[in-house]
């Protein structure tokens, strides 16, 4: 099947312009509200964003599944189709949402297809940057930019775990090995958190460091990314080490530079 990712890259860069972007730092008290917790929030830019990229797959995808972030909030047994669908679309109208209702320009718009339980492309639009990373299976992971312009990207060199760098997510860690884990990254050179997968991936996939983690698999925060970290040559597993496909909600993700890396990473540092 052939995807439009061009299109569909527009497509976000335009939700965006229209409804992201004039709302940042501009946003009241009732354009945010909390959906599961205090770091989980929904905005109405969220919304707004979420309905324009939706109206414009619709018409150029009508067969697809939409299954949004919000849309998935207002109806869960979307998140259940995603497993059986021919065509699935996801989309996360604003990943970072807690760093956009701050004020911090650190957020991102991202969209993965999903054919037959595979994921096939995914994007990752950063609006401050006004650029993109693309990547299509078999195709590599881009950077683009709207003048045509970029360079392909590629995860960086093997390095010792004592001086590796990475991003990780502890939010979603099992209570009982925080501590544990916490400690642990005391074995590597510097963990970071950015709250936001998109730019976590995007440092991963453009060679900035060796590793990025979750233990919470939401499709549209991990979808895309999870391929351009592939496509960039890195090593993608869940922490059991079985592949990861659309229709993983849990049992972590871990990426790491090389298969090595991955396996020297799950064994002294993130043993849940």
């Amino acid at each position: 099947m052939n995807i439009d990712i061009e299109w569909l890259a527009g497509v976000l860069r335009g939700a965006a312009k229209a409804e992201i972007l004039p709302r940042f730092r501009r946003l009241e008290d009732i354009d945010i509200q909390v959906k599961t917790e205090a770091i989980d929030l929904v905005t109405a830019a969220d919304l707004a964003a979420e309905q324009f990229i939706k109206a414009e797959i619709s018409r150029k995808m009508p067969s697809a599944l939409f299954v949004g972030e919000e849309s998935v909030a207002a109806d869960p047994q979307l998140l259940r189709a995603l497993a059986d669908a021919e065509l699935a679309v996801v989309v996360d109208p604003i990943d970072g949402t807690a760093n956009y209702a701050a004020g911090l320009p650190l957020f991102a718009v991202m969209v993965a297809v999903v054919v037959g339980g595979e994921t096939v492309a995914g994007i990752i639009y950063d609006p401050m940057g006004d650029d993109w990373m693309l990547a299509e299976q078999g195709g590599g992971t881009w950077l683009r930019r709207p003048d045509g312009s970029g360079r392909r990207l590629h995860v960086a060199p093997p390095l010792p775990l004592p001086e590796m760098v990475g991003t990780a997510s502890i939010a979603f860690v099992p209570p009982g090995k925080k501590v544990e884990i916490l400690q642990n990254f005391a074995k590597v050179r510097l963990v970071s958190h950015y709250r936001v997968a998109g730019h976590e991936y995007r440092t991963f996939v453009s060679g900035h460091s060796q590793f990025v983690s979750y233990n919470k698999l939401m499709p549209w925060d991990h979808l895309g990314g999870a391929l351009m970290a592939q496509e960039a040559g890195g090593y993608v597993a869940r922490m059991d080490g079985s592949a990861y496909r659309p229709h993983h909600i849990e049992g972590g993700l871990l990426a790491a530079i090389d298969k090595e890396s991955w396996e020297q990473l799950r064994r002294n540092v993130f043993t849940f």
